[in-house]
């Protein structure tokens, strides 16, 4: 069963990642003239399409921490922001502070920043985590939340060094020797590449003896440790990774950007994350993708139309709306998007007689309950 669930795993990202390449080949070739804006009736760009590849990296970790550990966490954007500052600050030495002028003007210096930033971001998570996960519930969810509004608050804060909240501007932008990863159309692929990347070892790691430790914790922390399980070390590698999956997220935005600044990094941005997480599935690593691109499409498409619609210059009447998609998709689909229409479809194939039942796993792929 194990090596059915592995070919099914492999056999969805090939798929994914096939669907990925062909969409963006359509705008390096453009086909009959086709662009990729034009497919989607300019509904959804490639810049849109990168920024919900960055986002899905993020999504991912937040899915282990949350979906698969059950540790709740509201401060997820403060490791976004501090892969994004660690990296842009770091890139950027030799024309802010003339510092290592001869190495920073190399073309893997931004590279080895973007390590640098994770490893970085992730021992800062192992420091606070230690604490914080002792809390539970609320008090978990507030310290979390505390934490990402620091962070957004010191980001805003010495100019010097971070840009205060005008920003950092000359991030540079990412190359391999003398081949620059831009136009857009260059950094679609390596965002999605490491998006990828990261759902590949996310899938791997819940297939793991790990992944069923994070879900006997996330179940029973007293049963988990009564089997022997150390609760508290794999709650802090739960968050340490999703750190680290967010850092690099964070430096991939600055460097597609060529700035950073606070404001993408607020209370509201975690909220956002969260609910991203919640419409794909919290225990659905395949959910990350499509929970995000969903809300990130909805959301932009409302703040468009709804202006429009009733008639109005100002105002946030696209959180309404925004709202009551949220709520109803959590009464109506309560384990995300992607596990309850995988079940809807097989509800259908059942009462039509065409298979036999099964069903869906935290990892995304289904398991024959037949004979």
């Amino acid at each position: 069963m194990k090596a059915l669930w592995a070919r099914r795993n492999l056999v969805n990202v090939i798929a994914f990642t096939v669907v990925l390449a062909a969409l963006g080949a359509v705008d390096i070739f453009r086909p009959f003239g086709l662009s990729f804006s034009a497919l989607t009736g300019r509904v959804v760009t490639l810049d849109t399409m990168i920024r919900i590849g960055i986002l899905t990296i993020v999504v991912v970790g937040l899915n282990l921490l949350m979906g698969y550990a059950g540790q709740v966490s509201l401060g997820q954007a403060g490791f976004y922001a501090l892969g994004a500052y660690f990296s842009g600050i770091l890139s950027t030495l030799a024309t802010r502070h003339t510092i290592l002028p001869g190495i920073t003007g190399l073309w893997w210096w931004p590279w080895l920043m973007i390590v640098v930033s994770m490893i970085l971001t992730g021992g800062f998570a192992y420091l606070v985590g230690k604490p914080i996960l002792r809390l539970k519930g609320n008090y978990l969810a507030m310290a979390t939340l505390g934490l990402g509004v620091i962070i957004h608050i010191l980001a805003g804060q010495f100019p010097d060094i971070t840009g205060g909240y005008d920003g950092l501007t000359g991030v540079p932008r990412l190359s391999i020797g003398s081949f620059t990863l831009w136009p857009m159309q260059r950094y679609y692929f390596l965002v999605w590449g490491a998006a990828i990347a990261v759902i590949v070892i996310s899938l791997s790691l819940v297939d793991s003896r790990i992944g069923r430790a994070l879900r006997a914790v996330h179940t029973s922390e007293v049963a988990a440790e009564a089997s022997g399980v150390d609760a508290e070390q794999y709650k802090v590698q739960a968050l340490v990774l999703s750190a680290i999956f967010a850092s690099l997220a964070g430096s991939l935005y600055a460097h597609f950007q060529g700035a950073v600044s606070p404001s993408p990094f607020s209370f509201r941005a975690s909220v956002e994350l969260v609910v991203m997480a919640a419409v794909g599935g919290l225990a659905s690593t395949w959910g990350a993708p499509f929970g995000v691109g969903l809300i990130y499409v909805v959301r932009d498409l409302l703040k468009s139309q709804l202006e429009r619609l009733l008639n109005v210059r100002s105002g946030e009447y696209e959180l309404i709306v925004y709202g009551i998609i949220l709520v109803s998709i959590m009464i109506f689909m309560p384990e995300g998007l992607t596990a309850s229409s995988v079940q809807f479809m097989q509800g259908r194939r059942r009462r039509h007689g065409n298979i036999e039942p099964q069903r869906v796993q935290s990892n995304g792929t289904v398991e024959d309950l037949g004979q």
